[in-house]
């Protein structure tokens, strides 16, 4: 359906621009196409301009224009007659005076089927976000399921609207349209491996949504086709020379990627366009698929690979039954370029996709049969999936509870248990479901059932979970959430309402440790007097001071003789202070170039000597020791000069934090087993929290001092063999 307005039009020439468009679309069918399904297409050019005479589009066109255009696109895919007639009248239903029983007795059934799967994907776009909930899904695919088809017509209907959405006059609208697209209609065409609406749709909504990025791109590249004009000829030309030498026939083109694939490729390497090299893509066509392989043996013997590019798509087809061999290589005229080798069938599916493999016959008006469409559906096993659930299950959330979606690539769509959806990045868990249903119940959420089971709370998700978060008044977010979330507002929020957790704990032992000084002093503790010298501590509250003291940054000491000066301490009084040093972290050997450096355990991976380790220079911090395996090491792959070789510290006596996981039953004396056990193996837990618990079993992450990795593997292994201990593994790994 087309952002329009229904208003009347003045005749005058605009008929020559539906005339003209259909006389376009019938040159293009002919080409494929033999006369059998003529009359029909010529009645349903009549029916579709009678239906929408007087309408115009934003831009002032005949509003039949953009039936016949996508009837057009459709045809340049060599599609079938009910499927150009399905175009041409796609909008009728909606938007006249006719109704689906018309059309069938015009056109028959298949016809009156296939517009009427249109029409509702059509109404589904006017609902808003917030209301598109289970039984719309449902209508969504199944609408799909019935027909391919369906679909084709809905991405060529979608590819037009976007090639005029420069008429459509709201910028908000435009936008929205844009983004919808990105989102949704340029991955399903990806998924059904139609590269021409798939790269359309992208980089027409790419010109909508970063206008700015994209003619900052297309400058790039027309300056580098005047730097190299004749390039592209000359490397095709060489590539044909190459394989002709070999006697392999074959034909060879090349083009410069599209400003969005472009824009893509820069995100995902972290490169600037200047520093983009392989903007070229090259494409040979052969005869069979001995001479792909054949082909890419001479490609990979005359030019230098680039490693980490190639792909063998021939022998592990995509879902969408793409199959072509990929390769990068430094090319004629030292170019870095990317070559795709296929057959002449191949190069057809890549280019129409599904659209390559759908035979239909003209012969019958007769709808296919299930055993028909069953067969067509075998090239595309996640179409069949679709269908064979939807036969499946009758009930729309029974559905989208067993449906993986997987149409949507790089999202996953989870529901709510009243079926609101919620739309995360690829790998998200249950933690930041919970956030973005609320920030409220993130922070209380304990745990969470998945499809009606209950599961762990950094389990990924997939598309069509069904969702309950289970919360509790008093409960907090960990720590080491952080490390299970993908989102930026779940992580935001964890990390906030740790560090106020924090700040609060650190508040209360700053305060017991002044008082503890006043004591000491033998003077009376006058809480009132702090908020003179506030600005002086560089802290704007009572809490912030006390935290500083907890943290190390203030001493208590200081703060009284600040606050009382006519009681301040000598020097030497220092020693009789009621306050104990804390401990150093251990003297770790680094390189002489950075010895001085305060050196930090990391509490990402709680190493403990035994394990292998590295050391990463950190701003503000020092040196902090990492496992060998820590996942945090990641961030760090791209700046060797942070890393250092660092030694465990020789000498015995110091003991280590460490940290397991237990999951122990739910009966009474668990817990009294779980602390017994550490301590009878000189283990001393530092810190224990409940995590996760449900009917059978209770989960608690606990902190344990212990002498090295020998003595926390010995402590599992004992854990391990008692009954009241399901499982138990070592965290921060």
């Amino acid at each position: 359906m087309s952002a329009q307005v229904k208003t009347k039009t003045p005749p005058a020439k605009q008929s020559d621009l539906v005339e003209q468009a259909f006389a376009n679309l019938l040159d293009v069918r002919a080409a494929y196409d033999s006369e059998a399904g003529l009359d029909k297409l010529k009645r349903a050019y009549l029916f579709g301009r009678s239906a929408h005479d007087g309408q115009s589009r934003e831009s002032g066109e005949p509003y039949f224009t953009h039936p016949l255009r996508v009837a057009h696109l459709l045809a340049e895919m060599r599609l079938d007659t009910d499927t150009l007639v399905t175009a041409l009248l796609h909008d009728t239903v909606e938007d006249c005076e006719v109704t689906l029983k018309d059309i069938a007795t015009e056109f028959g059934e298949n016809v009156a089927m296939l517009v009427d799967g249109v029409t509702k994907l059509s109404r589904l776009e006017l609902q808003s976000v917030d209301t598109k909930q289970a039984e719309n899904f449902r209508k969504f695919v199944l609408a799909v399921g019935k027909d391919i088809r369906v679909l084709l017509v809905k991405l060529a209907d979608r590819t037009h609207n976007m090639q005029t959405l420069k008429a459509v006059s709201s910028l908000e609208k435009r936008r929205r349209i844009a983004t919808e697209t990105m989102e949704i209609y340029a991955p399903l065409a990806e998924r059904m491996g139609i590269t021409r609406f798939q790269t359309d749709l992208e980089d027409l909504s790419f010109e909508i949504l970063q206008p700015e990025m994209r003619d900052s791109i297309i400058s790039r590249l027309e300056f580098l086709a005047i730097e190299t004009e004749s390039v592209v000829p000359k490397i095709c030309a060489e590539l044909q020379s190459l394989l002709a030498e070999k006697g392999i026939l074959c034909e060879v083109t090349g083009r410069r990627k599209t400003p969005y694939s472009i824009s893509r490729k820069m995100q995902v390497k972290n490169v600037t366009m200047d520093q983009l090299s392989d903007v070229m893509a090259f494409r040979i066509i052969v005869q069979d698929v001995a001479s792909c392989y054949q082909t890419l043996g001479c490609i990979h013997t005359a030019f230098p690979v680039v490693m980490g590019r190639f792909k063998d798509y021939i022998s592990t087809p995509k879902t969408n039954g793409y199959q072509s061999l990929h390769t990068g290589v430094i090319g004629p005229m030292r170019q870095k370029i990317e070559i795709q080798i296929r057959t002449e069938d191949m190069d057809d599916t890549a280019e129409r996709g599904v659209a390559a493999h759908w035979d239909y016959k003209e012969s019958s008006a007769q709808p296919d049969t299930n055993q028909e469409r069953q067969a067509r559906l075998e090239t595309f096993r996640w179409a069949r999936e679709l269908v064979s659930l939807l036969e499946l299950n009758e009930e729309a959330t029974e559905f989208l509870e067993n449906t993986k979606l997987e149409m949507y690539q790089d999202k996953v769509f989870c529901f709510t248990p009243k079926g609101d959806l919620i739309s995360l990045p690829k790998g998200a868990t249950a933690i930041d479901f919970a956030y973005a249903v609320h920030t409220d119940v993130g922070d209380r959420c304990v745990g969470v059932l998945i499809n009606d089971k209950r599961r762990q709370l950094t389990t990924e998700l997939v598309n069509g979970d069904q969702v309950s978060i289970i919360t509790e008044k008093d409960a907090s977010p960990r720590s080491d959430w952080e490390d299970f979330a993908k989102t930026g507002r779940a992580r935001s929020a964890i990390k906030r309402f740790i560090r106020l957790q924090k700040q609060e704990e650190f508040a209360r032992v700053g305060k017991v440790l002044l008082e503890r000084e006043y004591r000491f002093r033998k003077t009376k503790f006058k809480e009132q007097l702090i908020d003179e010298f506030l600005s002086a501590f560089n802290a704007s509250t009572r809490t912030e001071l006390y935290a500083h003291i907890a943290e190390a940054k203030l001493k208590a000491k200081d703060v009284f003789d600040r606050l009382h000066p006519d009681l301040a301490t000598t020097s030497s009084a220092d020693k009789t202070s009621p306050v104990a040093d804390t401990p150093p972290e251990p003297l770790f050997h680094v390189d002489r170039a950075h010895e001085g450096l305060a050196v930090h355990l990391g509490k990402c991976c709680h190493p403990l000597p035994g394990d292998k380790i590295v050391g990463i220079v950190t701003t503000g911090k020092g040196v902090t020791v990492h496992t060998k395996n820590c996942n945090t090491l990641a961030k760090f792959v791209e700046i060797p000069e942070l890393w250092l070789n660092v030694d465990w510290p020789r000498g015995a006596g110091r003991r280590y934090a460490g940290r397991i996981q237990a999951v122990v039953v739910n009966e009474p004396g668990a817990l009294a087993a779980l602390c017994t056990v550490i301590g009878q193996q000189a283990g001393n837990i530092t810190h224990i929290q409940l995590t996760e618990r449900d009917m059978n079993f209770f989960t608690f992450i606990l902190d344990i001092d212990v002498k090295n990795l020998e003595h926390i593997h010995s402590i599992i292994a004992v854990l391990r063999s008692n009954k009241y201990i399901e499982s138990v593994e070592r965290r921060g790994l």
